[in-house]
């Protein structure tokens, strides 16, 4: 993979985050803390199913495979943001 194609992925993982929901925003924080989809729905106040979905939603629009790699993911984001404000 070239520095053009790191690039043009982490564009496209921009767009998507940019993209989500603030429902979908909140489910995947709750992701990068490592809980479960269960303890999700209940710190949201919504059905384990309706996490699920956001999920899924989520990680088509990121354009990931599984939750770790929306975690990681969003975890890069954040940290290229954070280096990005000083």
């Amino acid at each position: 993979m070239t520095t053009m194609d790191i690039r043009g992925a982490d564009q496209g993982f921009e767009t998507g985050l940019g993209a989500l929901t603030p429902t979908q925003m909140k489910v995947l924080e709750g992701v990068n803390l490592g809980l479960l989809n269960k303890q999700i729905a209940h710190d949201l106040g919504i059905a384990e199913a309706t996490v699920k979905a956001h999920m899924t939603a989520l990680m088509r629009k990121l354009n990931v495979h599984n939750r770790t790699q929306a975690a990681i993911a969003a975890q890069s984001l954040a940290q290229g943001l954070r280096s990005a404000g000083r």
